[in-house]
C-alpha cells in the first residue's frame, strides 16, 4: 500500500492532483503541493522546498499525468516558510510563474531578507523569555553557520488579500488562519468541497506555532481562533501539506481544539507542581510528540520548539486568567492565579 509520501501525482478530485515532494533529512519526510488544472496551465497551491531535485521530481510527477512544468502559471502559496515557497521563486526564474503570498506574510519576509541568514531571531527572543538563554545561544551558533540560500527568497508577485480569486474555472476562497504564522492562508474550494490546509490542519500532529521572523502578540491564541474558523465553513475533504488527505476539515480542526485544551491543562498542573516557573522549566516537565518524548531525550532544535510551544501556552494562561506573569532576571516567571 503506498504511503503518503511516495512520488506521483495522486489525484483527490476532478483535476486536482497531490504531489508529494522529497524534504530530505527532515521528520516530516515531504510537502504536499497541489496541481489544478485550469484549461490553460495549471495552477499550484503551495510550491515545495527549493532542493538540489525537487524541480525535477515535480515535472516527472506532472508528465504521469500529461502536464508539463512550464505550464504552471500561478503558485498560491498558503505561508512563507521554505518547503512551501522557496520552489515557486525557482518556477518563476524559469517559465515566468506568478506567485501569490498572504499579505500578512511580508514583515517576515521582509525581514528575511534584511538578515540574510537562517538565524530565528524571533525564536531566540522567546527562549531568553523563557529562561534559556544557553539553549538560544546553542541555537544561534548552530543556525548561523549554515549557508544561506539567499537565491532562494524573493518577494511574491502579490501580497494575497483574504477573499476568493478565480483559478480557472474554480473560485478559491482566501481564508486568514494565523497562527502557524501570521499571514497563514488556507484555501477553500466551497463548489467542489475543498480545503488546501497548507500546515493549519495538519492529519496527524499540530503545528508549530510562531516559528517565523517578527513582532508576535499572541500566536496560539490567533490559531485556536483559527480553528474556530474552519468549524464555522461548510465542511470540506482536508487537503494538509504533510500528511494523508482526510474527509472532513472540520473533525480534525475540532480534534486539535480538544488537544490544545488537554496541553493547557498538562501546563496548569506542571506550573503547579512549582508553584512559579519558567517557560523553561515547565517545557522540561512536560512530555513531546505523539509518542510522549521526555525533553531530555530531544536535540537542540526540538528543544527550542518545545520551549517556544510552552510559553506559547503560558502566554494563553495568562489571557484568560489562569496565570500571571512576572519579570524575573532569569526569564518571565509564571504562577497560577
Amino acid at each position: 500500500m503506498a504511503g503518503w509520501a511516495d512520488p506521483g501525482a495522486w489525484e483527490v478530485a476532478d483535476g486536482v492532483f497531490r504531489i508529494p515532494l522529497a524534504m530530505p533529512g527532515d521528520a516530516l519526510k515531504a510537502v504536499n503541493v497541489y496541481a489544478l488544472e485550469t484549461g490553460d496551465g495549471l495552477a499550484l497551491v503551495d510550491a515545495g522546498w527549493r532542493t538540489a531535485t525537487s524541480l525535477d521530481e515535480l515535472a516527472t510527477a506532472l508528465a504521469r499525468v500529461g502536464h508539463e512544468v512550464s505550464s504552471v502559471h500561478d503558485v498560491y502559496v498558503t505561508h512563507i516558510h521554505r518547503d512551501h515557497y522557496t520552489l515557486a521563486v525557482e518556477l518563476r526564474r524559469r517559465f515566468g510563474t506568478r506567485i501569490g503570498l498572504g499579505r500578512d506574510e511580508a514583515p517576515g519576509l521582509h525581514e528575511l531578507l534584511e538578515i540574510a541568514s537562517n538565524v530565528p531571531v524571533t525564536s531566540l527572543r522567546e527562549l531568553r523569555r523563557s529562561g534559556d538563554p544557553a539553549l538560544a545561544d546553542a541555537i544561534e551558533a548552530m543556525t548561523a553557520a549554515a549557508e544561506f540560500d539567499a537565491d532562494a527568497w524573493e518577494k511574491p508577485d502579490s501580497w494575497l488579500a483574504p477573499g476568493p480569486y478565480d483559478v480557472g474555472t474554480r473560485v478559491l476562497d482566501a481564508v486568514a488562519t494565523p497562527g502557524h504564522t501570521r499571514g497563514h492562508l488556507v484555501f477553500h474550494d466551497l463548489d467542489a468541497g475543498l480545503l488546501f490546509a497548507g500546515d493549519h490542519v495538519l492529519p496527524t500532529i499540530s503545528p508549530s506555532i510562531g516559528f517565523e521572523l517578527g513582532e508576535w502578540d499572541l500566536p496560539l491564541g490567533d490559531y485556536l481562533w483559527s480553528l474556530e474558523r474552519i468549524l464555522e465553513r461548510p465542511d470540506a475533504m482536508l487537503l494538509p501539506a504533510h500528511g494523508a488527505p482526510g474527509p472532513s476539515a472540520r473533525a480534525r480542526a475540532a480534534e486539535l481544539l480538544e488537544h490544545h485544551e488537554v496541553r493547557l491543562a498538562e501546563t496548569v498542573q506542571a506550573v503547579d507542581r512549582c508553584g512559579a516557573a519558567t517557560a523553561s522549566e515547565v517545557a522540561r516537565i512536560l512530555t513531546w510528540t505523539r509518542r510522549r518524548v521526555p525533553y531530555a531525550d530531544l536535540d537542540d532544535f526540538n528543544r527550542m520548539i518545545a520551549t517556544c510551544e510552552t510559553i506559547a501556552h503560558l502566554d494563553v494562561l495568562v489571557r484568560r486568567g489562569t496565570a500571571t506573569v512576572a519579570d524575573h532576571p532569569e526569564g518571565a516567571l509564571f504562577s497560577l492565579v
